[in-house]
């Protein structure tokens, strides 16, 4: 059940991800009460921004810009509020990983306490950026219940859910959807959201697709006919219950 004592940290590589792949899932628990939290770990000014660098005369703090409004923008459209972003501004392809990147991400965990994790899954063809974050998020998310790492300031957190993001390239990064998420009921927020960003415009008609195509296979999953919209993630752990469900 989502309601406001639900917790969810979504950490998103670049400035888009988090829309493109789990937009709908974002504005759904935020309609329900949740508490949602965002990272943004780079504009992906580098990698992700070609069109931008199509303008004459273009730089890469008006690239930045650019893109801090997009995502600003576009999340404003999914339920989120500038207090609840945080954009860590890193350089992107390739980023880089290191130890007090490791323990701001750990404290941030902790911070949050999140029930549920929402990033990149482990695998991402032709996007390394996708996969470091993964595993990124993963050691955090473990360093954040122990005890033994001690960071002053903050409290163990319990182990969260975490979810991964379908990849762009689905097959080719050899992406089972774990969990098929219906978004039917927000799923013209994540289109409002989608069309913020028009350094990458060509990607709205591709993720419509993919909502799409998902939420035909919720229908079929389900026998659920009212599902319309879909959003898929893989689980980095098994479910766990007292019943199959």
């Amino acid at each position: 059940m989502i309601d406001s004592n639900t917790n969810v940290l979504v950490i998103s590589a670049h400035a888009a991800d988090f829309v493109w792949r789990g937009g709908g899932a974002i504005a759904k628990y935020v309609k329900n009460g949740a508490n949602v939290q965002l990272v943004v770990l780079s504009y992906g000014a580098r990698g992700e921004s070609n069109d931008l660098w199509n303008i004459e005369g273009q730089t890469l703090e008006n690239v930045k810009t650019t893109r801090k409004e997009e995502l600003l923008a576009a999340a404003k459209c999914l339920g989120l509020t500038e207090e609840n972003i945080e954009i860590w501004d890193y350089q992107d392809y390739h980023m880089e990983i290191n130890e007090e990147r490791m323990e701001r991400l750990t404290r941030k965990i902790r911070e949050v306490k999140p029930h549920i994790i929402i990033t990149h899954g482990p695998r991402d063809a032709f996007n390394p950026d996708h996969e470091s974050v993964s595993k990124f998020v993963f050691d955090a998310a473990v360093l954040s219940t122990s005890n033994g790492v001690r960071l002053e300031g903050t409290t163990t957190a319990k182990q969260a859910k975490i979810f991964g993001f379908e990849p762009h390239q689905s097959e080719i990064s050899s992406f089972h959807p774990d969990v098929i998420l219906d978004v039917t009921d927000v799923y013209e927020q994540k289109k409002a959201a989608m069309a913020c960003f028009g350094a990458q415009g060509h990607l709205i008609s591709y993720y419509g697709y993919k909502a799409e195509l998902r939420g035909n296979h919720a229908r079929r999953c389900s026998g659920n006919n009212s599902y319309k919209q879909a959003e898929a993630f893989s689980r980095f752990f098994p479910l766990v219950g007292e019943e199959l469900v």
